[in-house]
């Protein structure tokens, strides 16, 4: 265990493109050198994912949430009536991978100490984007993904070189066979990649605050930290 968070906050990175995003940092007070650039859903920096880097930090795993909307929205901070919907609509695959990089870069800079091995993990939107991140030649070592939607991700199907977790509701609005399909591809590009299906589990049932669905998040918290240790290179 990792303990605590060491430090942590909002900082402002920059992207390859010139891009000025939003971004929440958390670092380990007994790092394990894995890093975590954390892809949030529709909402883009919400406080839950700014709750969620510290909490890898917690564990050990120095964090980085960042924010989709700084081509349309500014990189200030944005409260609770925001209207994110068109602004998703403007994001692009380049573009969240541009910023997906920059956060990768602020890892492994030495400002959060050493990390030798970075992860993606995304929720939703950030679910399917993560997925991506692993045709994007960031050097990762693994992209994992709640609810992600396949239809995002087949495009990059053929590029994907790094190995993925699937953490999937089985009482989605995705239908459940998208998903067997997309597996199913998977293993036929040979991408390493292990799905989870959690039975009766909504969208969205990552939430330690949510007593009903209480067995599937805490066993996707593990599998997320086993993913974690599997595939990171040790010191």
């Amino acid at each position: 265990m990792g303990g605590a968070a060491a430090d942590q906050g909002d900082i402002h990175l920059t992207a390859g493109d010139g891009n000025r995003l939003l971004a929440h940092f958390a670092r380990a007070a007994r790092p394990n050198g894995a890093g975590m650039v954390v892809l949030p859903d529709v909402r883009g920096l919400h406080p839950f994912y700014r709750e969620l880097a510290q909490r890898f930090a917690e564990t050990g795993i120095d964090a980085v949430a960042i924010d989709y909307f700084g081509r349309t929205a500014g990189d200030d901070e944005r409260g609770e009536a925001f209207e994110y919907g068109p602004h998703v609509e403007r994001t692009t695959p380049e573009g969240v991978a541009a910023d997906t990089r920059a956060a990768v870069e602020h890892l492994r800079s030495g400002e959060m100490g050493e990390i030798h091995s970075v992860f993606t993990t995304g929720f939703c939107f950030g679910g399917s984007n993560s997925w991506n991140q692993s045709a994007a030649g960031h050097g990762l070592a693994g992209c994992i993904g709640f609810y992600g939607r396949p239809a995002r991700s087949r495009p990059f199907l053929d590029r994907m070189r790094v190995p993925l977790l699937m953490l999937i509701a089985g009482a989605d609005s995705t239908p459940q066979d998208e998903f067997e399909r997309f597996d199913g591809e998977l293993t036929g590009a040979g991408v390493e990649h292990r799905m989870m299906v959690y039975p009766g589990a909504p969208h969205s049932f990552f939430d330690r605050s949510s007593s009903e669905f209480e067995a599937a998040s805490a066993d996707s918290w593990r599998q997320i930290l086993d993913f974690v240790k599997e595939h990171s290179r040790q010191r």
